[in-house]
């Protein structure tokens, strides 16, 4: 299991990955109800909707599950998900000094 998230935009237009690799059975059985809980199949704004001036967007992956969305769209599952994500890769990349 492979989960990505890349913020794009903002002011700066900087853009930021987060990847975490859960390692089975413990992790996995951690984010599978996060990735679940996500409306894959019915993203806000999909059709082509254009994000707003200076705000992020964001694109997911989990596995061969796929979503751009932008910030205002980023609630709920979607947003338990992106946070839990860069929270566990910013504390493996603290953990890996490499």
């Amino acid at each position: 299991m492979k989960i990505t998230v890349q913020r794009s935009g903002g002011v700066a237009g900087m853009q930021r990955t987060w990847t975490v690799r859960p390692e089975p059975p413990e992790d996995t059985d951690r984010w599978q109800p996060l990735i679940e809980a996500c409306p894959w199949d019915s993203v806000p704004g999909a059709g082509g909707s254009p994000g707003q001036p200076d705000r992020f967007m964001y694109s997911i992956r989990a596995d061969q599950r796929r979503a751009v969305l932008p910030e205002r769209d980023l609630t709920g599952p979607w947003r338990d998900l992106v946070e839990c994500a860069r929270a566990a890769a910013e504390q493996a990349a603290a953990q890996d000094p490499d």
